[in-house]
């Protein structure tokens, strides 16, 4: 039986392996698969080594590059960090694609983000409504030196405003705050401004005369920023004759009809509409990550917005228009382009140079029109071909490399499995007949 460790945390790393490989490792060669990762450069793996808590190791992804992004008539590279197979492919697909047909044109209508002081106050609603605005300013004022250099800028804290939320939770209030934090992703900033904002409050309170009695104290629970970002919204779309949509069999008229229904079926139907954006995420994530950003706080408020409605549906809209088709994607993206990761990691820095060095609204736009694309290219295979297809071909390299293929076996399974389908099972079953005395003849 394992029994809790104490000081973990003061241990070196070398010494947190042979605790892990005492106590939890029963591969020998386990430990030598961590070390092997660390980097050569000493301290390009202390700077990983201080990204998080007790780091023993790191994490590799593939860092693919996906070409022919026309966006806003500007052409790019995008860099993507993705272990899914085909999906730099499909993205790349899809932008060569529609580079022939005018591109992405993205917008963005708002980059404002924002962050709450939540309060319990079992008082008068008009009570706490008049300390509020008598001490607005005063709250207001209490952040001056943290968003000092953030307002020199252009950014900084927007408005202040009080909301009664009683009618969802008995006593609750919420001091809504609005930021704009321009290249930055904010995180920081705007949890600090809530919390200094948070004990103004609360000082401020203590003297105010309606207050006195204890129980009827607003308390604040807590501040923090958050994710659900609505009015920071980009906008991407591709558009083009129907006639210049001709997929195999399929008519471009055929083609745009069948895609219509796929994509408005995803409007309509939850289940469907859970892959479907997560197809979109597929690409805006694989960006988001090679760039540094916080892939965990964009898709917790794209699918925020995704349910905005009361029904959880798909990101996407399709339409045929006196025979032009029209495929968009509006979503919000928080993110930044300076501090965090951004700014600290190697990979990171050059994924925004390939980018040509894009403010945060400029990116947000890139990400977008990498979630429209990849979206595109999913519905396309869903429509036409199937998606395992495509899917399966790309990820025979992975169930190669699980089955120890040679170089040799694996270029005649490549020959082999362009005209027959993928699977684990087919693989193995290729190599075990190309493997044996007996069938000397594939090797031909």
């Amino acid at each position: 039986m394992h029994h809790p460790v104490s000081g973990f945390s003061k241990k070196s790393k070398s010494e947190k392996i042979e605790w892990l490989a005492r106590h939890y490792l029963k591969n020998p060669e386990s430990v030598a698969t961590l070390k092997s990762y660390w980097h050569q450069d000493i301290s390009v793996q202390q700077l990983h080594d201080d990204f998080s808590e007790n780091t023993v190791s790191n994490y590799w992804l593939p860092f693919g590059l996906a070409p022919n992004f026309l966006i806003n008539d500007s052409l790019y590279v995008l860099p993507m960090v993705t272990e899914e197979s085909s999906v730099v492919a499909a993205a790349g697909n899809a932008a060569k694609f529609w580079a022939g047909r005018g591109g992405f044109k993205v917008s963005v209508s708002g980059t404002t983000t924002n962050g709450q002081i939540h309060i319990s106050y079992p008082g008068s609603p008009a009570s706490l409504k008049q300390f509020f605005e008598e001490n607005k300013t005063g709250i207001r004022n209490a952040i001056r030196t943290i968003e000092k250099n953030m307002k020199e800028r252009g950014g900084g804290l927007l408005n202040l405003e009080l909301l009664d939320k009683t009618r969802v939770l008995s006593g609750y209030f919420q001091i809504h705050a609005t930021f704009e934090t321009l290249d930055a992703m904010g995180a920081n900033f705007i949890n600090s401004c809530l919390e200094q904002m948070a004990r103004t409050f609360k000082e401020k309170a203590e003297s105010f005369s309606v207050f006195k009695n204890k129980n009827t104290f607003p308390e604040v629970v807590m501040s923090i920023l958050s994710n659900h970002v609505p009015e920071c919204l980009v906008h991407a779309e591709v558009s083009c004759e129907v006639d210049r949509l001709q997929s195999g069999k399929l008519s471009g008229r055929e083609f745009a009809e069948k895609f219509v229904k796929a994509v408005t079926i995803a409007e309509v139907d939850t289940h469907r509409a859970v892959t479907h954006n997560k197809g979109i995420m597929n690409g805006i994530d694989a960006v988001v990550l090679a760039t540094g950003n916080d892939f965990r706080a964009v898709e917790a408020g794209v699918h925020a917005y995704a349910a905005r409605n009361g029904t959880y549906s798909g990101l996407t809209r399709a339409a045929i228009t006196e025979d032009i088709f029209t495929f968009q994607l509006k979503i919000p993206l928080a993110i930044g382009t300076v501090g965090g990761l951004t700014s600290l990691h190697p990979l990171s820095k050059v994924s925004l140079e390939i980018l040509k060095s894009p403010s945060a609204k400029q990116l947000m736009k890139i990400m977008a029109a990498a979630g429209l694309a990849q979206n595109f290219a999913a519905v396309r295979s869903l429509i036409t071909t199937g998606i395992q297809k495509g899917h399966m071909k790309m990820h025979l390299t992975n169930i190669l490399n699980q089955l120890q293929a040679s170089e040799e076996e694996k270029k005649k399974a490549q020959i082999y499995f362009k005209n027959n389908p993928v699977s684990h099972t087919s693989v193995a079953e290729f190599l075990t007949d190309f493997r044996s005395p007996s069938n000397q003849h594939i090797k031909q």
